[in-house]
């Protein structure tokens, strides 16, 4: 079962053979609610980010470069889907962006020698916004 409120959603990709380009997120897009921050996120070889969760931000993220593999597994008390978990991989080739609303717990990985995440959120980031933790389920973050 997918979780509630995840979407992945294709958008335009032009090649070009002086370099590719990659749209990211119009304020005419549906899923674009305000503009608060955004963040550009490296990741190594094999190494794994998270887990993180946003109480009151929506993040939409796409691929820059690289791969990058998504673990999300829904945080929502009150949700149909609470605790139920998702795979998802971004990358350049399909590009595409990925919503995920507040209260879903993401980790990521890549098997790339290099990746970068880009991530915009509606509000600005906060220690009080923010949680994190280095186990989720039986998931562990090193």
């Amino acid at each position: 079962m997918k979780i509630i409120g995840i979407k992945k959603i294709p958008v335009k990709f032009f090649e070009n053979s002086k370099g590719d380009l990659l749209k990211f997120v119009s304020k005419k897009d549906p899923f674009f609610k305000s503009f608060g921050e955004v963040y550009f996120n490296e990741i190594k070889y094999k190494k794994k980010k998270g887990w993180i969760k946003h109480l009151k931000n929506q993040c939409i993220f796409s691929v820059a470069f690289g791969e990058i593999n998504f673990k999300l597994i829904d945080g929502r008390i009150k949700s149909k889907t609470f605790d139920k978990e998702e795979n998802i991989t971004l990358n350049k080739n399909k590009h595409s962006v990925l919503i995920v609303p507040p209260g879903i717990w993401f980790s990521f990985t890549t098997n790339k020698k290099k990746s970068i995440l880009v991530n915009l959120i509606n509000g600005t980031n906060s220690l009080e916004e923010t949680v994190k933790s280095k186990k989720i389920k039986n998931y562990y973050i090193k």
